[in-house]
Order: structure tokens, then sequence, then C-alpha cells
């Protein structure tokens, strides 16, 4: 399947798409020994281009048909931006920002301009004091996966954090922090979703001569959603909180082999409707394996609570599990491979019965190959298959979807 795939796509992206060609002459053009050679020691300036095919582009079930007419489409992408690095003495500023301009050849009501920035600032005050402070931003379409519409719907995403750590002996560190996550859309029937996240939290670990180092860590997450009027807190809630108590391990067992654990006991309540307060285990374990020198694998399990975008919707317990694979065949070639499934149990607005057992379980395959021709050239191929059982009440429902993408980048 994953073969004819392929064929039809490369076979459309030629055909239907001009600027495919174009985009990659461009890329190649700008590939010249001239071009490439190093415009700044601390600023790195880059261009990309990417040309994607979906099968169903709006995430739609089987038995619905396309809003207007096939299902599918084919986007295109430019983009344009750059990365810096500057040490400030003992401090490092780090970040990026990148513009984008994306596409679509059958939906184009959907093109948008998309906006990416970063910056962090890497801090240390005398010996034993270090830490992060920074921001970003992103502006990206909202993802069909999550709401249906045939009217776009901009995604803001805004965070700010700063953290810092003191190691007040050889073996242990106590450390901070404090962030803020904000998420808003464009669109006025979904500001009534915007929601911002603080979240303080504080830890204390021992740090072994191994390089392991076991730890206990706190947390308290504040998440509310300002849009939500008097009457519309009532039924649906205008916010919650959550704390947590986990224990924090690093196990470097081997050369070969990392264990990473974070987990313990979490308790979720909603600032208004006590009868949708939760609690119970949560944790994510990870395992880092390189069996062989140029073969990585890396696998997730997690159960945790999670917020969810939807009006009908307070809460979800998400239970899921991760296997990718990256080997490095040349010092040219690098093959990618991702399995994933994740199952939201939802916690529904009070009254509400849920169809079906009020659950949702997402399968996600990937397949992806990028090739240097040049330390700064990058071009890549990825295929993927998504599927999806939900509940379509709360813009979950059932679909699947494959696709495949070609990019390729330069760096000055």
């Amino acid at each position: 399947m994953l073969n004819s795939l392929r064929k039809k796509a490369v076979a459309a992206a030629f055909m239907a798409s001009p600027r495919l060609p174009a985009a990659l002459f461009l890329l190649g053009t700008l590939a010249s020994g001239a071009a490439l050679a190093d415009i700044s020691d601390t600023i790195k300036p880059f261009v990309a281009t990417s040309y994607s095919y979906d099968d169903n582009l709006m995430r739609l079930p089987d038995d619905v048909p396309g809003f207007s007419g096939p299902r599918s489409d084919t986007s295109r992408m430019l983009q344009a931006g750059f990365l810096f690095n500057r040490p400030i003495g003992r401090q490092v500023l780090t970040g990026q920002a990148k513009w984008s301009k994306v596409s679509f050849n059958r939906f184009s009501q959907f093109d948008y301009d998309g906006k990416d920035y970063l910056a962090d600032l890497e801090w240390h005050i005398a010996n034993h004091l270090e830490g992060h402070v920074g921001a970003s931003y992103s502006q990206t379409l909202t993802p069909f996966s999550d709401f249906q519409s045939t009217v776009r719907n901009l995604r803001t995403q805004r965070r700010e954090y700063v953290n810092g750590a003191w190691r007040f002996h050889p073996s242990w560190r106590v450390r901070g922090g404090l962030s803020r996550d904000r998420y808003s859309y464009d669109l006025p029937s979904q500001s009534f979703s915007n929601w911002t996240e603080d979240a303080t939290e504080l830890g204390v670990d021992y740090l072994a001569r191994s390089n392991s180092r076991v730890g206990l860590q706190l947390r308290h997450l504040n998440g509310k959603y300002p849009n939500r009027g008097a009457f519309d807190a009532t039924v649906y809630g205008n916010g919650y909180r959550q704390d947590e108590i986990k224990a924090n391990v690093f196990w470097d067992y081997s050369d070969i082999t990392q264990v990473e654990f974070l987990g313990g006991w979490v308790r979720h309540r909603n600032n208004l409707l006590s009868g949708r307060d939760t609690s119970g285990t949560n944790g994510r374990l990870s395992v880092y394996w390189k069996p062989l020198g140029k073969v990585n694998f890396t696998g997730i399990v997690w159960r945790e609570f999670g917020s969810v975008d939807n009006s009908l919707v307070t809460s979800s317990l998400n239970t899921g599990g991760s296997l990718g694979a990256t080997w490095t065949a040349t010092s040219k070639v690098r093959v990618d491979a991702q399995l994933r499934q994740e199952r939201r149990d939802f916690e529904a607005v009070s009254g509400l019965l849920l169809p079906g057992d009020g659950r949702d379980t997402t399968r996600t395959a990937s397949l992806g190959a990028t090739y240097a021709p040049h330390r700064k050239i990058q071009l890549g191929v990825r295929l993927f298959h998504e599927r999806r059982e939900g509940v379509a009440i709360i813009d979950s429902g059932s679909y699947r979807a494959k696709g495949i993408s070609f990019n390729g980048s330069v760096q000055f």
C-alpha cells in the first residue's frame, strides 16, 4: 500500500503542482558552495519547502462524505527563518524565528501564514546556581483531528518559563520553576476553549557519580478558561487545579541502556464542580536502548491526566505507549520509524452521557528517510498512517487517514 501511495503522490506532485520542481530548483541553486558559506557564527539563516498529500485532510469518518467532494488534498509550505546561538560571558542565548506560508490545492480557505519564535537564556551564577529563562510563540492551523470545520481556525500557543537549580553539595541539588502556557483560537465560536495554565514546580535530587539520579518532585497546576461567563462556568466549569507528588529517576544502566521515570500520585480538581474531581497514579516511563552503534530505540509508556479543549468534556485520563527507532544507515542517510497508540477516557460535563464507552483510541505509524548530501542540506520523505476510534459528539470521531510528504531545507 505504501509503495502505491508513494507513486501516486510523486505523480500528483509534479503534475498538479509546478511549484514543487521550482522550489526544489531554488534549493539546489541556494545549495551552491558560495551560498552555503557561513554568514555568521551567531545567526544561521535557513529556507525550507515541503509538499504533502493527505487522503483525509479533515479527519472525517468513513461514512461521512467530504464537505466539497473528495476528502484528499495536497498542500505546499515555504518557510524561512534563522537560528541563533550567542554566548554572553558564561550565559548562553539560543533560539529561532521562522515564518511559513502554507497553501492548499482544493481547500484553499485553509491557507495561512505560520509563525514560530523561541528564545532561551541559559544562566549561571557563581559555581552552583544555574537555570533557564525563556519564551515561545507559535501560530498554526488547528489540527483537524481536534476540530472539523470548513472555516479556517488558527491556534496560537504561548509559553513563558523560568527555572533554576542550586547544587549545594556534590551529590545533592534542589530546583524549582515557574511556567505559563496559553492557547487561543481566532475563530469566535472556539474562543470558549481559550485556555491558560500556570505551573509551579519544586524538586530535590540525589546525583550519583555514575550519572544516575533519584529525586522527589512536587508540582501544582492552575488551569483557567477566561472566556467562560458565570452561566457557562456552572455547567462546564471554568478551570481546574492539579497537585502532583512524583518520584523522578534517571538510571544510567550502561552505555547502551538508560531508563527514565517520572511518576506518583496526582489529584485533579475542578474549580466549581467538585463532582468531577479525580485522583490516582500517574506516570511516564522512557527506555533508551542503543544495541548497535547505528540503531537507536526509544520506548515510552504513560498514564496521565490531561486537559481537553472542548465545551462538553472537562478532562481525560490518557494511557498509551510509543516505540521509535532511528537507523543511521550512512553518514548521509538516516531512517526513522515510529508506532504510537493512546487512549483517552473522557470526563464529561454534568448530566451528559457520552456514546459508547466514552473514550477514544488513536493509533499512528510513520516511516521517514533523510538524505544530507551536504552538512547544511537535508532532503526527506515521510509516510504516515493514522486511525482513531472515537466519540463524534466531542469532536473526536472515528477516522482513517494516510499520506506522504517531501521536504527539503538549506542552512547558510
